[in-house]
């Protein structure tokens, strides 16, 4: 039997998966690290090494990108049947997983450059697979965004010649006070906003989703987007507390703006993009607060349970002929039990559901920050946010499994896909218990919080309210006006993120079009055009016209010269 290839990276991927689990269980319960480091090159007396840094939070990290990416892998095998270069398509795949591996491991800034700049070359490749003009515009945004944060780490690179060592691990505790090498912070936080999407760079992110589904699923859940947290994770320690102050502020206004847009977006896929953009806030701004480690427990549930949405949205894109609107969505519970029991559980999950993989995270964040001293602003925002989160995902529930059927429902293709299936039941099952069994393994003293009964039901209000209101604004039928379509203006600025995409593309290049359609008017077609190419023209022309008339009546012209000629000469002499 030939095996197909995405099989073999299916059985690769979850093996290794197995592995890097099994040693970062072992690295936890020991607190061992190990640091590795291989000789490449030797130039006189410069030796180039390749570093590797092997810790409970590198491997559980790389575990949990192996086993979705592996899933992910085995379920596209169904998703892009049919395409004739599906092995092009899963070797792109691989390739962006061995880069996210490669920026896992590395303490040194030259290999994360690397791993960085393949994710991003990588993820322009998967972002332009469906050719087309939206696809292309799509992927040079991504790709132009992305290029910020590379240009700001290869100048952190060029900063840190100054002392001896690109081995960032040496330095953290050195860089926190020292002023010189606060620039290298600042340019690692850039390029985390870049990655992570923070504002003002947040516009790539939803336009990313032009991507096919399977790649979005890898990227939203813990590849791309998550190296811009995990590389401050890693840069933490060195991190001054006025830096963490202006992040915060950033992030938390980040994880706002998506869940104010996702409440007015149509698009299935934008929908979640815009969710992974709030759930990217949310684990700077915690960051930021002081708890990396709750950071990264926020990050590895995440993963799992975007990457279970994503794939069961493809699911339902793939059923109904690729549309994506949700409006012509709806009664998909009749059709696809299985995938719509997966995608509630997935979206409960992302809402901090008790007892599914989001609540052991988000509850605790949100009860860290009830306990922190921070200011009422912050306070305020991160419990708008959650209720914006539980609003977006019942109006998504609404319109696709409980809605009533609506325009599409004669596209409907009605069996769910078996390869798809076993994909994502491979993951529901860590979508359910991975929060608890990580929150056991990850924090070794269970934390103490102790609030006011008020303040301890705060959570639980705003998922009330945010249900409540996303039942009230998603009803949406042949004879119900939807009620974004009451207010345009502000459904158009709230959708588009604060007008960003428009700031980050057209705002971008209006300037440079602009001045140099002046310049080509004024100059080339203008005063250069008159004194330049055009006059000269002019002026041979009318300089042959006149030779021309010389030279025609030879005799003549001979005669007339040799008088001149005599004449000069007898005045001259």
């Amino acid at each position: 039997m030939i095996l197909s290839i995405c099989v073999i990276y299916f059985i690769f991927l979850g093996f290794l998966s197995f592995l890097t689990f099994s040693y970062g269980i072992y690295f936890l319960s020991l607190d061992y690290s190990l640091m590795l480091e291989f000789e490449i090159m030797k130039i006189s007396s410069g030796v180039i090494y390749l570093s590797v840094l092997l810790d409970w939070m590198s491997l559980l990290f790389m575990s949990f990108v192996l086993f979705i990416s592996s899933m992910v892998i085995y379920y596209s095998k169904e998703y892009m049947e049919g395409d004739l270069y599906i092995n092009r398509f899963i070797i792109l795949v691989g390739m962006f997983v061995m880069s996210m591996m490669l920026l896992i491991i590395s303490p040194n800034l030259i290999s994360i450059l690397l791993g960085w700049d393949g994710l991003g070359l990588v993820s322009y490749c998967l972002v332009i697979y469906y050719q087309n003009v939206k696809s292309y515009n799509a992927g040079m945004l991504t790709a132009l965004s992305n290029r910020i944060g590379d240009v700001a780490l290869l100048l952190s690179i060029a900063w840190m010649l100054n002392y001896g060592s690109w081995n960032f691990v040496y330095y953290l505790d050195f860089m926190k006070f020292d002023f010189h090498m606060q620039v290298i912070s600042l340019l690692v936080i850039l390029a985390a906003m870049t990655k992570s999407a923070q504002i003002p760079f947040s516009s790539w992110l939803p336009a990313a989703m032009a991507a096919p589904t399977p790649v979005s699923s890898l990227v939203h859940s813990s590849t791309l987007v998550t190296a811009g947290v995990y590389l401050l994770i890693r840069f933490f320690n060195c991190f001054s507390s006025s830096v963490l102050l202006v992040l915060l502020f950033f992030s938390s206004m980040t994880m706002f703006m998506a869940g104010l847009g996702a409440n007015y977006e149509f698009d299935l896929k934008k929908i979640i993009a815009l969710s992974t953009l709030s759930q990217l806030g949310l684990m700077m701004s915690i960051l930021c607060m002081g708890d990396n480690i709750l950071a990264f427990f926020h990050l590895l549930t995440h993963a799992l349970f975007k990457a279970l949405l994503f794939m069961c949205a493809g699911s339902m894109i793939h059923n109904l002929g690729n549309c994506q609107d949700i409006r012509y969505m709806g009664g998909f519970g009749q059709f696809m039990p299985l995938t719509c029991c997966m995608f509630v559980v997935a979206n409960l999950a992302l809402c901090g559901l008790p007892f599914l993989a989001g609540f052991y995270s988000k509850d605790l964040i949100l009860e860290f920050i009830s306990m922190n001293y921070t200011n009422f602003f912050i306070y305020f925002i991160f419990f708008i946010s959650t209720g914006l989160t539980v609003c977006y995902t019942f109006r998504l529930l609404y319109y696709t499994v409980f809605g009533d059927f609506n325009f599409y429902s004669f596209h409907m293709v009605s069996e769910e896909g078996f390869i798809m299936l076993k994909g994502m039941m491979g993951l529901i099952f860590l979508v359910i218990f991975g929060g608890s069994m990580l929150s056991w393994l990850i924090f070794p003293i269970s934390y103490f919080i102790c609030l006011p009964f008020i303040m301890k039901m705060m959570t639980l209000i705003v998922i009330i309210l945010g249900m409540w209101m996303g039942f009230e604004l998603s009803k949406f039928s042949l004879n119900y006006k939807s009620f974004s379509f009451s207010w345009l203006f502000s459904s158009l600025f709230f959708s588009s993120m604060w007008n960003m995409p428009f700031l980050s593309t057209f705002g971008v290049n209006f300037v440079p079009l602009m001045s140099g359609g002046i310049s080509y008017k004024v100059v080339d077609l203008g005063w250069s055009e008159y004194f330049g190419a055009q006059n000269i023209y002019k002026n041979m022309i009318s300089y042959t016209t006149s030779f021309h008339n010389l030279f025609t009546s030879n005799l003549k012209i001979l005669l007339t010269l040799f008088l001149i000629w005599v004449v000069f000469l007898v005045l001259l002499f």
